[in-house]
């Protein structure tokens, strides 16, 4: 059962949101518990200041003991002044008073116990074919240090999995290399094109199995932000409160267009500090972009390529999945998150491996801070940041051009599909 209430032209004030955490809690058996919130990191749009302040107000006074653990992924751990800033309340050494606030340290090997793993024919059956291998299923030991587990986070269009939330905070959130490795490449082999807000997909699937796993009682707040407000707030086990979370979030955070764009300037929020965060603007604008148009991805603050992953981007470069999948043998060796993510970010296209000729289907700009030379080195084209004046992009929808003021989280499809892979 779902609790909860979500509108596609109303927001939830402060009351009504402790409201359905206080009727959500009463469902559940807490007393005495040891209990961790899996909570999102500073790259997500979330009212964390007004969770956290609730459930330290109703729920810690009915448990032994109210920790958060920080779904990184592979994204850098966070400062106390950063987790200050996620939560609301000063955090010092990682803590709220009595409550921890931990970082996810996925760097780590030894912070990860061993679930299982799902087998190759269930891989099989689930993706349709396209991967059978086994998967294991790892994942941060602290969750063995307590007794119930709740996801709390935000659900928007994903170009890996669909629709972010759910069973996503487990993994790839606090999940070891292996399973966050598999589903992003089974992502990009399906393309974000196809993926990103497509509801239920196979990637789903294999996280929804992987949690089968976790051997201890779980449930979920999925949250549907606007930069306006809180649009809705369900909770329920995870797959239920992400349905009910995912149907608001293809109201509110999908925008169907008519004609594709023929230029596109993604302006990035300084959330995204490298363009790993930050190829979002890249991602939810693909699918609007005409054939042979470009996406200019424009953050002066962006002087990074990837805090954790720049070195292995610097030696692979973006490419289309194809780039990849006909010289497998040559790029197999590298972790399928990073080869996705290169992917994603150059989108659909072709590669003839007779010639060596890559023939993508738009073109990425980066005007950010990273040089032109490394820009041309990874190949992603290049625009001095400095020469851009956002006021002349505006207003020119009718030349196809277009202008994203806070890229990254709102997907933009047209009506009907066009762009074919090549």
């Amino acid at each position: 059962m779902t609790i909860g209430k979500g509108s596609s032209d109303r927001y939830l004030n402060n009351d009504q949101i402790g409201e359905i955490i206080t009727e959500a809690l009463a469902t559940v058996s807490v007393e005495g518990k040891r209990v961790l919130i899996i909570i999102p990191d500073g790259t997500r749009t979330m009212p964390m200041p007004v969770m956290f302040t609730w459930f330290q107000q109703i729920l810690k006074p009915r448990v032994e003991a109210l920790d958060y653990l920080v779904a990184l992924g592979t994204h850098p751990p966070m400062t106390d002044a950063q987790l200050t800033r996620l939560v609301g309340h000063a955090v010092i050494d990682g803590k709220v008073g009595e409550t921890h606030i931990f970082n996810h340290h996925w760097e780590n090997p030894a912070n990860f116990v061993s679930l299982g793993t799902i087998p190759a024919r269930e891989i099989e059956q689930i993706t349709g074919g396209l991967m059978s291998q086994d998967v294991p299923v790892t994942l941060n030991k602290l969750i063995l240090d307590y007794d119930l587990l709740f996801i709390c986070g935000p659900v928007f269009p994903h170009e890996v999995v669909g629709f972010s939330g759910g069973n996503k905070y487990f993994f790839p959130g606090i999940a070891g290399p292996e399973i966050i490795n598999f589903t992003h490449w089974l992502g990009a082999v399906i393309t974000n094109y196809d993926v990103i807000g497509a509801g239920y997909t196979p990637v789903r699937a294999v996280i929804d199995r992987a949690a089968a796993f976790i051997p201890r009682p779980a449930a979920c707040f999925a949250l549907v932000v606007t930069h306006e407000g809180l649009a809705g707030l369900y909770f329920g086990s995870p797959p239920e409160a992400w349905t009910a979370a995912s149907k608001l979030s293809a109201e509110k955070h999908i925008v169907y267009v008519d004609q594709p764009f023929r230029r596109v300037l993604s302006v990035m929020p300084e959330m995204y500090d490298d363009l790993w965060t930050a190829a979002k603007g890249m991602y939810k604008m693909e699918p609007a972009v005409a054939d042979g148009g470009e996406v200019v991805i424009y953050g002066p603050h962006l002087s990074e390529v990837s805090y954790t992953h720049g070195k292995l981007i610097d030696e692979i470069g973006y490419h289309c999945r194809d780039y990849f999948i006909k010289q497998w043998e040559r790029f197999r060796h590298y972790p399928g998150g990073v080869l996705a993510h290169s992917t994603h970010v150059k989108g659909l296209g072709s590669y003839d491996l007779a010639t060596g000729i890559e023939t993508p289907r738009i073109r990425v700009t980066l005007a950010t801070g990273i040089p032109e030379e490394r820009c041309r080195r990874i190949n992603l084209d290049y625009l001095n940041p400095a020469s851009i004046r956002i006021d002349e992009w505006r207003g020119r929808e009718h030349e196809g051009l277009y202008v994203v003021p806070r890229a990254g989280e709102i997907l933009y499809r047209l009506k009907k599909k066009t762009a074919t892979a090549g």
